[in-house]
């Protein structure tokens, strides 16, 4: 059969790189309003590909026109999520890990930042025990700047008091989110992007949606404490920690 349809190995290795970055791309967009853009993309390509085979020269023409015009169209459209392809290519654990060895300074500066942030941890096991709502983001690689810039910049040390008043009912700033940054409580009162996953559970709320959608828009670690349950939740990497014990949430701020 493959002999017949004249594939060799090499094509072989073709047709699996290129599904390999489609369906990378998919996961990608999949968390995005752009999902339905793509697949509408990938049906044209399709077609495309079709009418040169077949050689369908006036259709051939008018696609061939469209695919010279449509380029920098894509580059626009989806300019951020090439972006994030790129950057999450980039920010690979392996790649960390090899980037870490070549920096063994790095290492220590990693172990003190985790040593600031147990103030967050022991805020979180606090406000959980007496349901006290909060949305604390934990900045990692990738800059949140725009999300400070506009919101209420603070720059204050990390400490658990504070961090518990913020968040209180009726302070002025428990609204939205606070944002850590090399060390630092850098903003409160941050508005955070809204995931509009599918597939979230009904009874998480607002807090959830933006802990998970600003987890897809960047390399942050968005740590929620349910106001009606005082459960803990972490949002890494577009995906949801439910229901972390102390030690577990420990544990993922230390990574």
């Amino acid at each position: 059969m493959l002999k017949a349809l004249n594939i060799g190995l090499v094509d072989l290795f073709d047709i699996l790189a290129v599904a390999l970055i489609l369906f990378y791309l998919y996961r990608i967009l999949r968390r995005s309003r752009t999902l339905y853009v793509f697949v509408g993309i990938v049906i044209f390509l399709l077609i495309y590909l079709l009418s040169q085979w077949l050689n369908f020269k006036m259709l051939g023409a008018l696609l061939n026109g469209i695919m010279s015009a449509g380029a920098i169209s894509l580059i626009v459209i989806f300019q951020d999520e090439i972006k994030k392809f790129f950057y999450n290519l980039g920010s690979n654990e392996n790649v960390k890990k090899f980037l870490t060895s070549l920096h063994s300074d790095q290492k220590e500066d990693i172990e003190k930042a985790n040593q600031k942030l147990v103030p967050v941890v022991m805020a979180c096991i606090n406000m959980a025990r007496y349901k006290v709502g909060a949305l604390i983001v934990i900045e990692k690689e990738q800059k949140l700047d725009e999300y400070i810039q506009s919101s209420d910049v603070i720059d204050a040390k990390i400490n658990q008091r504070l961090l518990e008043n913020i968040f209180v009912k009726n302070s002025p700033l428990h609204d939205g989110a606070v944002i850590i940054s090399n060390g630092r409580i850098k903003a409160t009162s941050c508005i955070l992007p809204v995931s509009h996953d599918y597939d979230i559970p009904k009874e998480l709320g607002l807090r959830h949606r933006s802990a998970l959608g600003i987890s897809q828009e960047s390399d942050a670690l968005a740590i929620v404490v349910s106001e009606e349950t005082g459960k803990i939740a972490v949002a890494e990497g577009g995906r949801f920690h439910l229901r972390l014990t102390p030690e577990q949430l420990e544990q993922m701020v230390a990574q």
